[in-house]
Formats: structure tokens, C-alpha cells, sequence
């Protein structure tokens, strides 16, 4: 991204959109854009409050989804990683 347009307020703004059109989490956001987490989350949670407002409240919703089913992806995680070394061993 060039210097000028990647500024914070800029950021928070693409990082937001970017959220909700992918309903994305923070570390894949941040993946997506070459960021930090902390970033991403500093951005969408403070700075885009400021900025744009409406957008702010999209965004808490996607977060708000993403907290509630991370439970979920982690158990799916931990499932993948053990059936893959269980697989491994029967060989």
C-alpha cells in the first residue's frame, strides 16, 4: 500500500470493509493486509469508532460472531491436527 493512503484512519476504514464483506477474523484480516493482529484490532475497535460510526457497529458484529464461534474453530484445529498424527500411526 502506498505510504499516503495507508495511514490509520484510511486503515481502519479498509480493514473494517474488509471484515465485514469476508466476515474474516482479526488474524486473517491481518494475514490479508501484511498487519499485525494488534493492529487490526486497535483499528477496528477504537479508531474506526471515531471515523465512522456505522461502520464501527457492523464491524462489532462481526466480532461478536467471531467471539462467539472461536470455541468452534478451535475445536475443529485440534481435531484436524490429531486425526492427521493419528493417521500417521496406524500406517
Amino acid at each position: 500500500m502506498a505510504g499516503s493512503v495507508w495511514n490509520g484512519r484510511e486503515r481502519c476504514v479498509i480493514l473494517g470493509e474488509y471484515l465485514i464483506e469476508h466476515g474474516a477474523t482479526v488474524r486473517s484480516c491481518a494475514s490479508a493486509y501484511g498487519v499485525s493482529k494488534s493492529t487490526v484490532h486497535k483499528d477496528v475497535t477504537q479508531t474506526l469508532k471515531t471515523v465512522n460510526k456505522g461502520l464501527f457497529e457492523e464491524v462489532q458484529k462481526v466480532l461478536l460472531k467471531n467471539k462467539q464461534e472461536r470455541h468452534l474453530r478451535g475445536g475443529e484445529a485440534t481435531k484436524q491436527k490429531y486425526s492427521g498424527r493419528h493417521a500417521c500411526r496406524e500406517h
